[in-house]
C-alpha cells in the first residue's frame, strides 16, 4: 500500500471514504418510517468547512489556526451536537454535566489568540473529561448519587495542565460507576447518577466501561477529544467498543492527583480519541511533574515530550513486531479483522513473530488499595456529607432504590480490608510486587527476547485486546487502533493492540499512526451506524429533508 499521503490529509481522505460507504450504505437499504418528532434540530453555526462529524482535534486545531472559525463558535456547534446527540436522536447520554463556563472561556481565548498568538495546538479546543476527574467548581461524581454534590474547589492536575495549554473544558463524561470497581455484574456504562451510556455504532451493544460516555463521546463528535481514565481496560476496552483511538500511558506519566481512584499501583488517565495524531496532541499537554503524585517523579526525563513528533507513515518498515495469535480453529468475524490488520502490518514492512504474553498468578491488589486510595482522594476536598468509602456505603444503604440497582460488593469488600492488620499488608505487599514483577518480566521477555542478540528484539506485542490485562497489571503503556468492522453481523468496530514496555509512547504512537495511516479502516458512527442517526442535525443522508418532518 502506498504510504506517502501526509497525515494532515489524513481526514480529507477518510471523510470521502466515509461518504462513499455511506452511499453504498444508502444504496442497500429499505425506506424507514419517519419519526414521530415534531421540528428537526437546529442546525450548528458555520465553521468554515469544518465537518465535526469526521473532525477531530487536529482538524478543529487547524481551522482555529486557519481563522476558519472561532472557540466561540466551536463551543457553541458542540454544545447544539451533544443537545441533538447525546439528550435526542440516539439518546447517546455520554454526557453527564457541560460547563456554564465553556462560552466565556472560549471568547478570552479567542481574543487572546488574536492578540498575543496561541499557546499551542490545544489552544481553544474544547475537550470532555471523564466525570471521576476534578475542574472546580464542576461536581466530580463517578457516577454515584452519594456524590452528586461533591464539587472540588481546585482542577486535577491534569486538568491545570490541559487549561494551561488553552484546552476548554466542556463538560464531564458519564462512566461505570466509580470506575467499574462500584460491584459485580453491572453493565458497562451504567451508574446510579448518569444512567446507561450507548454505543453510537450500535446502541444495543455494550459501549463497554468504565470511561464508556468519554469513547462513546469522542466517537460521536461530541467535543475534539476525550480523556477517560485506566486501572485495567477501561480506556483500552470502550475504544475499542466505540472505534475510537486511546492511549493509556505508563504509570506515572500523567498525574493522578484529583482523580476518583481505584489502586495508586494502576490507574491512569489518558487520551480517548478520532485519530492517532489527536492522542498524540492530548497525551502532550496532559503530562507533568506533580508533587502531590509520587508516580510521576519517575517520568522527569518525559516532561514536556511533544508527542506529535513521533507520528509516522514509516515507522512499521523494518520493525519486528510479536503478535498474539488467534486460538480459535475457525476464526470469528473479529479475528478475521485482527487476521487482516496483521496483513496490514506486513505490507507496510513490519516482520511479524509469534509470542505468548503470559501473565501473573498474584491476587489482585484493587480490593486491597480503594479504600485507603478513595479516603485520601475525599482528604484533599472541601467539607461535604461524603467524607469517605464508609460514608458512600451508608448513603447507597440509605437510599438503595435509588442507589442500589446492582449492589456494591465491591465498595464493601473493600471497606472490609485492614491494612493495618500486619498479616493482611504483608499479604497485600506480596500480591503487588509480585504481580508488578511478573507482568513486567513477562512484557520484557517477550520484547526482549533474552538471548543477548539485539536484532532478535522486538519494537511492540500487538493483539486484538489480548494483552490488556497484563499490561495494566505491569503498569506499562498500550495504544488501540480502529482496525475494521466485522462484515455481516453488526459492523461492531474491531482495534489493534500496540504494548509495549515503561515510558515507550513515543515508540508505539509511531508505529499505531502508519498502520492508522495505511488501514484507513475508520468511519464516523453516522455512516457504520446510519439509522440511529437519521433525522437528527447530524443527518449525512441526501434523504434528511424528504424524509424528516419540517
Amino acid at each position: 500500500m502506498a504510504r506517502t499521503t501526509p497525515a494532515t490529509h489524513r481526514r480529507t481522505r477518510r471523510a470521502a471514504a466515509s461518504l462513499a460507504v455511506a452511499a453504498a450504505l444508502a444504496a442497500g437499504a429499505a425506506a424507514s418510517a419517519v419519526p414521530a418528532t415534531s421540528s428537526a434540530p437546529p442546525r450548528p453555526p458555520a465553521l468554515g468547512g469544518l465537518d465535526l462529524d469526521t473532525a477531530g482535534l487536529t482538524e478543529v486545531s487547524a481551522a482555529l489556526a486557519e481563522g476558519r472559525t472561532t472557540s466561540a463558535r466551536l463551543v457553541r456547534a458542540y454544545l447544539l451536537r451533544i443537545d441533538a446527540l447525546n439528550s435526542r436522536g440516539p439518546a447517546l447520554n455520554a454526557v453527564r454535566s457541560v460547563s456554564t463556563g465553556a462560552a466565556a472561556q472560549a471568547r478570552a481565548l479567542d481574543r487572546e489568540r488574536r492578540t498575543s498568538g496561541p499557546r499551542g495546538p490545544l489552544h481553544g479546543v474544547p475537550v470532555l473529561l471523564k466525570d471521576n476527574i476534578d475542574v472546580a467548581g464542576l461536581p466530580t461524581t463517578a457516577g454515584s448519587v452519594a456524590l452528586a454534590g461533591s464539587t472540588p474547589d481546585r482542577d486535577a492536575f491534569v486538568t491545570a495542565q490541559l487549561e494551561a495549554a488553552g484546552a476548554i473544558v466542556l463538560g464531564k463524561t458519564n462512566l461505570t460507576e466509580f470506575a467499574n470497581f462500584m460491584t459485580t455484574g453491572m453493565p458497562g456504562g451504567y451508574s446510579s447518577l448518569g444512567g446507561q451510556v450507548l454505543n453510537p455504532y450500535d446502541t444495543s451493544d455494550s459501549p463497554s466501561g468504565s470511561s464508556a460516555g468519554s469513547g462513546s463521546a469522542a466517537a460521536a463528535g461530541l467535543a475534539a477529544a476525550t480523556v477517560g481514565t485506566e486501572t485495567s481496560g477501561s480506556i483500552l476496552s470502550p475504544a475499542r467498543a466505540n472505534s475510537v483511538v486511546g492511549i493509556k500511558p505508563t504509570v506515572g506519566l500523567v498525574s493522578r492527583s484529583g482523580i476518583v481512584p481505584i489502586s495508586a499501583t494502576q490507574d491512569t488517565a489518558g487520551p480517548m480519541t478520532r485519530s492517532v495524531a489527536d492522542a498524540a496532541a492530548l497525551l502532550t499537554g496532559m503530562t507533568g511533574v506533580d508533587p502531590e503524585d509520587p508516580a510521576t517523579a519517575a517520568s522527569a526525563p518525559y516532561a514536556g515530550t511533544d508527542y506529535t513528533a513521533a507520528l509516522s507513515t514509516d515507522a512499521l518498515e523494518g520493525a519486528r513486531l510479536g503478535y498474539v495469535p488467534v486460538t480459535s480453529e475457525v476464526a470469528s468475524a473479529a479475528d478475521q479483522v485482527y487476521l487482516d490488520a496483521l496483513d496490514v502490518l506486513r505490507e507496510q514492512g513490519a516482520e511479524l513473530v509469534e509470542v505468548e504474553v503470559g501473565g501473573t498468578s498474584a491476587p489482585s491488589i484493587l480490593t486491597y488499595e480503594f479504600e485507603r486510595d478513595l479516603d485520601a482522594y475525599f482528604s484533599r476536598l472541601p467539607d461535604g456529607p461524603v467524607r469517605s468509602l464508609e460514608d458512600v456505603i451508608a448513603y447507597d444503604e440509605a437510599h438503595p432504590q435509588e442507589a442500589l440497582k446492582f449492589g456494591q460488593r465491591l465498595l464493601e469488600a473493600s471497606a472490609a480490608v485492614d491494612l493495618s492488620d500486619p498479616a493482611t499488608a504483608a499479604a497485600y505487599e506480596a500480591a503487588r510486587v509480585q504481580g508488578l514483577e511478573e507482568t513486567r518480566a513477562a512484557i520484557d521477555s517477550a520484547l526482549r527476547r533474552l538471548d543477548d542478540d539485539p536484532s532478535d528484539d522486538l519494537d511492540a506485542v500487538v493483539s486484538a485486546s489480548r494483552t490488556t490485562g497484563v499490561g495494566a497489571r505491569a503498569g506499562y503503556p498500550s495504544v488501540i487502533v480502529p482496525a475494521g468492522y466485522t462484515r455481516d453481523v453488526g459492523r461492531d468496530p474491531v482495534g489493534l493492540v500496540f504494548l509495549g514496555s515503561a515510558w515507550e509512547e513515543a515508540e508505539l504512537i509511531g508505529l499505531a499512526s502508519d498502520f492508522e495511516e495505511a488501514a484507513d479502516a475508520w468511519a464516523p458512527p453516522t455512516v457504520v451506524n446510519p439509522a440511529a442517526f437519521r433525522c437528527t442535525a447530524v443527518d449525512r443522508s441526501s434523504t434528511y429533508e424528504a424524509s424528516c418532518p419540517p
